[in-house]
């Protein structure tokens, strides 16, 4: 019966301790409607808006687009396989990733698309050139520019040597 005191104590310091003087209060009124957003406003403030990069990396990404557009007037012989085949998988794989990632941007997604198009367009090119070289002996010309390449290279590396004896002898 001695215990039945602190007990009733413990029950009356209990409910302070309960109540939420430091905790957050939860409002159940409705929040106020926020005002309708114009046309621009709704552009700027977009999840891939002009302040974010999901606007700016396309616009950029376009640069690379014109200069494969560009490139349908040079020469086949001019051309680069390697650097033509990297555009088309690089506009194939992050056109297929603009459709996963969150926000979804369908202005990146067009723009790899197309970036893929213009590589896809050059690969052919320079396929159907390569197959049409095929068994065709090298002509002087390209022999020609091989021994100039090739003394270029001699002249270039001379000169690298003469200044390093140069600076060593300093």
């Amino acid at each position: 019966m001695s215990a039945r005191p602190s007990y009733r104590l413990f029950q009356a310091s209990r409910t302070f301790f309960r109540q939420p003087l430091l905790r957050r209060r939860i409002n159940t009124a409705a929040q106020p409607e926020a005002p309708a957003q114009t046309g621009f406003a709704k552009v700027w403030n977009s999840p891939v808006g002009p302040k974010t990069v999901h606007f700016w990396a396309p616009i950029m990404k376009w640069a690379l687009v014109l200069a494969g557009v560009s490139d349908f007037y040079r020469p086949v012989e001019a051309l680069s396989l390697n650097t033509n085949a990297a555009l088309m998988a690089t506009g194939a794989i992050w056109t297929r990733w603009c459709f996963v990632i969150r926000p979804q941007n369908i202005f990146l997604a067009a723009v790899n698309f197309f970036l893929f198009l213009v590589g896809t367009t050059q690969v052919t090119r320079i396929m159907l050139w390569k197959r049409s070289q095929e068994g065709q002996p090298i002509t002087e010309e390209a022999k020609a520019l091989a021994v100039e390449a090739k003394d270029g290279v001699t002249a270039k590396t001379q000169e690298a040597v003469d200044a390093a004896k140069k600076y060593a002898g300093k």
